[in-house]
């Protein structure tokens, strides 16, 4: 896909006018692209129509990053005017294990605009006045496009972090301790306040990713696991808790002491393959789930001893990852290597069939999979077909809605009719897809990692139709 991160104003211009001055062109109406299904022919390519983003804007650090985590900040909760400024902190997968890093980011000046989902009608009285005013619309079309994508300001702080940071994850309640899975086999937690501190009190530290790599020993180096892993989380209830899952299927506990950690040397066993991830339970705080190549998922109850509490076969393939609903705490969605992905009642496992929704849109293994902060129904999913997708299981197919919406917009895009509908929104351009998250104190905004960078997203069908006040 051909995508313009900052649509040129002269270029669009251009386009309009050779439209206009030729009145022989046929018009030729706008296609939904659809990975794996359609083709491209001779002369045709893909374009991204910037006018569906509220905010869009991408960037690389250099080597590519697995793995991330946005950082909780003392900015305020439930932000929404632009522009915004947030942090994160991501580990790089470098060709060499001397040249790994943990990143320290703070961007500012993300940019963006408000759109409207459906136009405001005009009046009768009005009608005469669109095509006068058409040339002063499109100017401010043009702008808005251009302010929405104005570049953000990048700075970044990195740590030396001795081979690739297989995924690494912050703290809930505390932001500057993160922990980081290397490929060494290694778990080790960090403190990162001090370079927080000097992003937060500077506009120029680390700018555009000039800073030095600084060398810091780690708060915990844990080697007891048997193998590299991928499965890591911390409790959102206990502050410090954490686990941590590897490659040969054993699960360890990490219990907060006054200064550090000890960790259980007796792990949690029960998978028959690697542990591909970990969820703690966002409502009971001695429950977690986990999820394997063996195609199971399982829950455990950490009182009851080192066997899961209920298993249950969950996908014909590996199951790659999971993610618990925060904000209702019976649903479980799990991503498989097939490239399906289901949601399942908690509350309905024992009883048979828990599966409230399954979805085979994607043909690549799923690599990410998460619950909006903001919105129950809502969740987002990243797979190896370069697709980013948002989804709402509350909506429904409603023929007379579809059209009415269709009529107002004066919409002549022709969609394609066997996509679910509860799919909402399709993000493309990047390479490689490997894990979203949702800002939990920006609603409506995304930021994914691939191969080829970050992006950094709020489509506008997602943050216009979220709740106007949200919870504190």
């Amino acid at each position: 896909m051909v995508r313009s991160l900052n649509p040129k104003k002269s270029k669009r211009k251009n386009k309009k006018k050779a439209a206009e001055s030729s009145s022989e062109i046929p018009s030729i109406p706008t296609r939904v692209w659809q990975p794996g299904v359609d083709t491209l022919e001779d002369g045709e390519e893909l374009q991204c129509d910037p006018s569906v983003y509220n905010s869009l804007h991408g960037f690389h650090v250099g080597w590519p990053c697995l793995s991330f985590d946005i950082l909780g900040d003392k900015l305020g909760l439930n932000r929404t005017e632009f522009p915004h400024t947030l942090y994160m902190v991501a580990g790089t997968q470098a060709e060499k294990a001397a040249h790994n890093s943990i990143g320290l980011f703070k961007i500012t000046n993300v940019s963006g605009k408000r759109r409207d989902v459906v136009p405001k009608t005009l009046g009768n009285d009005e009608d005469g006045m669109e095509d006068e005013d058409d040339d002063d619309d499109s100017d401010s079309d043009d702008e808005s496009v251009d302010e929405a994508s104005k570049t953000p300001n990048i700075q970044v702080r990195r740590v030396a972090h001795h081979g690739c940071v297989n995924r690494i994850r912050a703290m809930p309640q505390n932001s500057h301790i993160c922990v980081s899975w290397a490929d060494s086999g290694h778990v080790q937690v960090w403190d990162m306040s001090s370079h927080l501190n000097a992003l937060a009190e500077s506009e120029t530290e680390g700018k555009d990713g000039t800073a030095p790599v600084l060398n810091q020993a780690p708060l915990v180096n844990f080697s007891g696991h048997k193998d590299e892993g991928y499965a890591i989380d911390w409790s959102p209830a206990t502050a410090g808790r954490l686990l941590s899952g590897d490659c040969k299927s054993m699960i360890h506990l990490w219990q907060p002491t006054p200064d550090s950690w000890t960790v259980d040397p007796i792990p949690f066993a029960g998978h028959t393959a690697s542990v591909e991830d970990l969820q703690w339970s966002p409502a009971e705080e001695n429950v977690f789930a986990s999820c394997s190549v063996d195609g199971s998922v399982a829950v455990w109850d950490i009182r009851l001893g080192k066997s899961p509490a209920l298993s249950f076969k969950a996908h014909n393939a590996d199951v790659n990852v999971i993610s618990w609903n925060r904000l209702a705490s019976c649903m479980l969605a799990s991503g498989s290597d097939d490239g399906t992905f289901s949601i399942r009642d908690l509350r309905l496992i024992k009883g048979g069939d828990a599966v409230v929704a399954h979805f085979e849109y994607h043909k690549h293994p799923i690599t990410s999979i998460e619950w909006s902060a903001h919105e129950a129904s809502t969740l987002a999913v990243t797979s190896g077909d370069n697709q980013l997708t948002i989804w709402d299981l509350s909506l429904e197919k409603d023929e007379e809605e579809e059209a009415e919406f269709k009529a107002q917009t004066k919409e002549h895009v022709n969609t394609p009719q066997d996509l679910p509908p509860q799919l909402l929104f399709v993000h493309q351009g990047q390479k490689d897809l490997k894990e979203l998250h949702w800002h939990n104190q920006i609603p409506g905004m995304i930021i994914s990692t691939a191969a080829d960078g970050f992006n950094i997203l709020m489509p506008y069908n997602i943050q216009n139709t979220l709740p106007s006040e949200l919870p504190a």
